[in-house]
């Protein structure tokens, strides 16, 4: 099971103060998340005003472990980490669909 989350700063942060916070500080708790599998921090290029600055993809085995993760007090904690650095968060839970392996 795979989600994806796109986080859009707060309108006082520059992408880069984002970015700083977002991979040296919540990466490493995002990291805690029982049940995670696999994540990756995706820093959006140059993103437009009120465009995602970030997309994170988060694997667990499935929706409630996902669910239960969020749920624990490092899930707790990693949202509130998030809301208090962003204007915007989207949560979404995908079907990945890949087409070719490798890159």
């Amino acid at each position: 099971m795979k989600a994806m989350i796109l986080l859009t700063r707060r309108a006082d942060m520059s992408h880069d103060d984002f970015a700083a916070w977002w991979l040296g500080e919540h990466a490493p708790l995002a990291r805690r998340l029982p049940g995670l599998r696999a994540a990756t921090f995706n820093v959006v290029q140059d993103p437009a005003p009120g465009e995602p600055d970030g997309i994170t993809e988060l694997w667990f085995d499935s929706r409630a472990d996902f669910d239960a993760a969020y749920a624990s007090e490092v899930g707790r904690a990693v949202v509130a980490d998030s809301m208090a650095h962003v204007s915007g968060r989207v949560r979404l839970v995908v079907d990945e669909q890949r087409v070719r392996e490798g890159a």
